[in-house]
């Protein structure tokens, strides 16, 4: 599935269920499914700055794909991040960089977003642009 195709997905999912508070119980579930990462991995350079919660990602390069690993510290910022990581890991810089993150309102999810956490998933796709920028450049 190509970023698209992922969020096409998220959205089937997100239009089934009637209420606000309902597709935000949906993100916290998706939390449950959330890594860690190891203490040496949270730190300044991997630190997402503007995040309502703590909140670290951790993006390399390998065969020509952008990896992408994260922590959050709130239900939230679990939930977002696993959602994040899905559509944006594992893919090649390209494909990241040709994709307008205005897109991510097809799911109907980020009117459901408090301005503060508005800003938290800008914060997190400018780390994982400037990721797919340096990988691209490797």
């Amino acid at each position: 599935m190509n970023i698209e195709e992922t969020i096409a997905h998220y959205k089937e999912d997100f239009d089934l269920f009637p209420t606000a508070n309902d597709k935000i119980e949906y993100i916290f579930d998706l939390g449950k499914k959330h890594s860690t990462l190891a203490d040496e991995e949270k730190n300044d350079a991997t630190f997402v700055k503007g995040c309502a919660s703590n909140a670290w990602l951790v993006g390399e390069c390998k065969e020509g794909k952008l990896l992408l690993r994260g922590e959050g510290s709130s239900e939230m910022a679990k939930g977002m991040l696993m959602l994040l990581l899905d559509i944006f890991g594992n893919r090649s810089p390209q494909e990241i960089l040709a994709f307008d993150p205005k897109g991510l309102q097809e799911m109907g999810i980020i009117e459901l977003l408090s301005p503060v956490r508005q800003q938290s998933l800008e914060a997190f796709l400018t780390m994982v642009y400037t990721y797919a920028q340096n990988c691209k450049e490797q």
